[in-house]
C-alpha cells in the first residue's frame, strides 16, 4: 500500500516536497502550517500556485490546515519549519502524531532533531540536507528554482539503520526527482550542511545578493575557505565527520551557486527582506557555540553572526 504523507510546516521546501510527491506518484499528501495568511490564502484559491525559475505559473490544488482542524493520520511526516517556530508546530501537531509515524525532516541549522526526539523515537527519524532552490514568494505562491530534477538531498538514518518502510520513503523521493542520497553519517551530514548555509546564506544575505552574484566575486573562495576552515576545525575539536571533506566541501559551494541555483536567493535572504527573524543562531552561531564549547573561538563565524543580527536590528530604523 503506498505511504501517505503529511507536510509539517508548508512554506517554500515543505511545498516542494509535497508538490513532487504528489505531482510524481500522485501520493496522498495533506500540508499543515501555523503561519494563518498561508493556510487562508491557500484555501481561498483552492490550491496553491506554483512556477519554476518564475515560469508556467499554475495552481495545483492542494489541502492545507492549522494544526488544531487536522484530523488525518498519515503514515510519514515532512517537516519543514524555521529552528526558533519549530516547537510551536510540533506541540500543536502532537494530537495526530502516533508511534507507526515515521517523520523525515530537511530544515536548515541544529537544534531540530532534539525537538522531534521529545515525539519521535530515533528508530522512525530520517534527516536530510537540501541543496535545492526555491522561493515562497508571498502566501500560496510557491517558485521552484533550477531546472526539473535539479538539486539533491543528502538522508541519513537517525538510529544508523534503514527499516523497508524508510527505503520505501527513499523511493518515493527518488520518483518525485528530489534525488536522495543515502549515507551512514547522521551527524556529519547534518554539519555539512550547516558549513554550506553559513558562507552562502549568510553572505548572500548581508549583501542581498543571488547565489551567482556572490560565486562570481573574484574573492569568494577566499571567503569561503576561511569559513570553511573554522568550521571544520571545530568540527574536528567536537568529534563530528563532516560528509565532505574540506575541497569537496568548497567545490560543492561553487557548483550549487554557478551551476544548479546561481538565480536563487537563499532562505536567510528571504527572512531578512520580509521582515522575518532569521535563523544565523542555528547556523554560524552553533557552529561558534560549539567550538566555544570546545575550546577554539570561530571568530569569524561569530563575527558574521552579529552583522546579520545588526541587519536585523536597522530594520526598525526604516
Amino acid at each position: 500500500m503506498a505511504l501517505t504523507y503529511a507536510v509539517l510546516g508548508s512554506g517554500a521546501m515543505g511545498l516542494r516536497f509535497g508538490l513532487l510527491l504528489k505531482e510524481h506518484l500522485g501520493a496522498q499528501v495533506d500540508f499543515i502550517d501555523t503561519w494563518q495568511e498561508q493556510v487562508d490564502t491557500i484555501q481561498k484559491q483552492g490550491g496553491v500556485y506554483q512556477s519554476r525559475d518564475g515560469k508556467n505559473r499554475h495552481l495545483v490544488p492542494i489541502d492545507i490546515y492549522l494544526p488544531e482542524n487536522y484530523r488525518g493520520k498519515p503514515d510519514v511526516l515532512i517537516i519543514f519549519d524555521k529552528q526558533m517556530h519549530l516547537q510551536e508546530l510540533l506541540e500543536r501537531s502532537k494530537h495526530f502524531f502516533n508511534s507507526n509515524q515515521y517523520v523525515f525532516t530537511g530544515m536548515n541549522g541544529m537544534g531540530h532533531i532534539e525537538k522531534i526526539n521529545h515525539y519521535f523515537v530515533p528508530e522512525k527519524v530520517l534527516a536530510g540536507t537540501c541543496l535545492i532552490g526555491t522561493v515562497l514568494k508571498v502566501a500560496g505562491d510557491v517558485d521552484f528554482i533550477g531546472r526539473a530534477g535539479a538539486g539533491s538531498v543528502n538522508i541519513a538514518t537517525q538510529s544508523g539503520k534503514l527499516d523497508v518502510v524508510q527505503e520505501e520513503i527513499l523511493a518515493d523521493f527518488k520518483a518525485a526527482n528530489l534525488n536522495p542520497n543515502v549515507t551512514d553519517n547522521f551527524l556529519g551530514t547534518l554539519y555539512t550542511k550547516v558549513v554550506f548555509n553559513s558562507v552562502i546564506n549568510t553572505i548572500c544575505t548581508l549583501f542581498e545578493i543571488r547565489m551567482g552574484q556572490f560565486i562570481d566575486y573574484q574573492g569568494a573562495e577566499k571567503l569561503g575557505r576561511q569559513l570553511i576552515d573554522e568550521a571544520y576545525d571545530v568540527a574536528s575539536l567536537a568529534g563530528i565527520e563532516p560528509l565532505n571533506n574540506r575541497e569537496k566541501e568548497w567545490e560543492t559551494i561553487r557548483y550549487v551557486s554557478e551551476e544548479t541555483s546561481p538565480l536563487h536567493y537563499p532562505s536567510m535572504y528571504q527572512d531578512m527582506t520580509k521582515g522575518r527573524q532569521t535563523e544565523v543562531d542555528y547556523i554560524n552561531g552553533y557552529i561558534y557555540d560549539l567550538g566555544l564549547a570546545n575550546g577554539y573561538q570561530a571568530k569569524t563565524h561569530d563575527f558574521l553572526r552579529h552583522l546579520v543580527h545588526l541587519a536585523e536590528n536597522t530594520r526598525k530604523y526604516r
